[in-house]
């Protein structure tokens, strides 16, 4: 049902996009399968460049795989979240819905005002961007919080300079090793 819900968005936000339409209509007829946190998606691309549910049971001519955390990453940092997708199958095909997904935007608004008129749609927009920003900002925060606590009080993860300082030693150590083995070897008896 959500799968469904977000095709319908999805295709809804495509129909305002010719330019995207147009990237996808040479793979008319092509699946493509979104697989993130043990669920997976498999879709067709219509002859209209828009997506519908493909249960023909064909392999997808690409596989993409998002981390588990995808959907805090598109909140946060959408570049991120295709950075760390793991690709499989036509490269072509991925690299177009990369295009395409990374530069589609839903006008928002324009919707909105459509229900209830320019001058509340636009209000109603800038609060709930207000509200998203001061949440993204206050995820934000609690990670740089926790990554602190962890790095530096409960010392559970290695702060990047006890690492460094680390392998410097080691480095250190081998290279003082190396020099004791060949001096070792020029008083051994043969």
């Amino acid at each position: 049902m959500v799968f469904e819900g977000a095709l319908r968005l999805l295709n809804h936000v495509l129909a305002g996009e010719s330019w995207a339409r147009d990237r996808l209509l040479p793979f008319a007829g092509q699946t493509a399968r979104l697989e993130c946190g043990g669920l997976a998606w498999v879709v067709r691309i219509t002859e209209a460049g828009q997506f519908a549910a493909d249960d023909t049971g064909l392999p997808p001519a690409v596989s993409i795989r998002l981390p588990n955390d995808a959907l805090l990453r598109a909140a946060l940092d959408r570049g991120a979240l295709f950075s760390s997708a793991t690709i499989a199958g036509s490269v072509d095909l991925a690299e177009t819905l990369g295009f395409v997904f990374r530069n589609i935007a839903w006008d928002v608004e324009h919707d909105l005002s459509q229900l209830c008129g320019d001058v509340l749609a636009h209000r109603a927009l800038r609060v709930a961007k207000s509200v998203g920003d001061w949440h993204r900002q206050g995820l934000r925060s609690l990670a740089q919080a926790a990554a602190e606590y962890f790095s530096e009080e409960d010392a559970a993860i290695a702060h990047r300079r006890d690492v460094e300082r680390f392998c410097s030693e080691v480095d250190a150590l081998r290279d003082d090793f190396a020099r004791f083995e060949k001096r070792l070897a020029r008083f051994e008896v043969p």
